[in-house]
């Protein structure tokens, strides 16, 4: 994969939960990485009904995504962007909230498994592949799946919450690589910062 060039991004969709209650809660880590990047970028995000989110454009011609559909079924969102403005997969970064790493620690990878991640299911069941590009923002595990819902849909501690934040300022350093598909350059760029 590092051998091959990559194709510049198009489409960067953040994964949450729509709603006062959720904007605070872990599950909502791809949300508040979006929002940053789409100000970076001067995408203005509004709410577009027939795309199920909030959508904006950069100057540079990429769009920002934040779909309202509830977690569950981000796929729909994704799909109907994706299929009018004929983005590929591979042009496409999910970024969402990942439980399998630590607070502080941000990831990049091309396709895999969902990990139990609905958000990430159901976009790869849509577009028919699971091959997008993640941004995986480390929230911690609770230690015990039957604990895994409660911990996903509560804000993280204060100390948590400066280390996911932490993470984000990191993919948002690497970000410029990743919108031109230097893929590689970002996740070293990303794993150098980690260090």
């Amino acid at each position: 994969m590092a051998s091959q060039p990559n194709r510049p991004l198009r489409l960067v969709v953040g994964l949450g939960n729509p709603g006062r209650e959720y904007a605070g809660t872990r599950h909502n880590a791809g949300f508040w990485w979006v929002e940053r990047a789409a100000r970076a970028e001067r995408a203005s995000l509004q709410a577009e009904g027939r795309f199920h989110g909030l959508l904006g454009k950069s100057p540079a011609g990429v769009f920002y995504l934040l779909p309202q559909t509830f977690m569950n079924a981000s796929g729909r969102a994704v799909g109907a962007v994706a299929r009018f403005y004929r983005i590929e997969p591979d042009e496409i970064l999910v970024v969402h909230d990942e439980l399998d790493l630590s607070p502080g620690t941000a990831k990049i990878k091309l396709g895999g498994g969902h990990g139990g991640h609905n958000g990430l299911k159901d976009i790869a069941a849509v577009l028919g592949t699971p091959d997008f590009w993640r941004l995986r923002i480390g929230i911690g595990h609770p230690g015990h799946r039957d604990a895994v819902s409660a911990w996903v849909l509560n804000p993280p501690r204060a100390d948590e919450y400066g280390l996911i934040e932490q993470a984000m300022d990191h993919g948002l350093r690497a970000f410029p690589l990743m919108l031109k598909g230097a893929f590689s350059a970002a996740m070293l760029e990303l794993h150098t910062q980690a260090k």
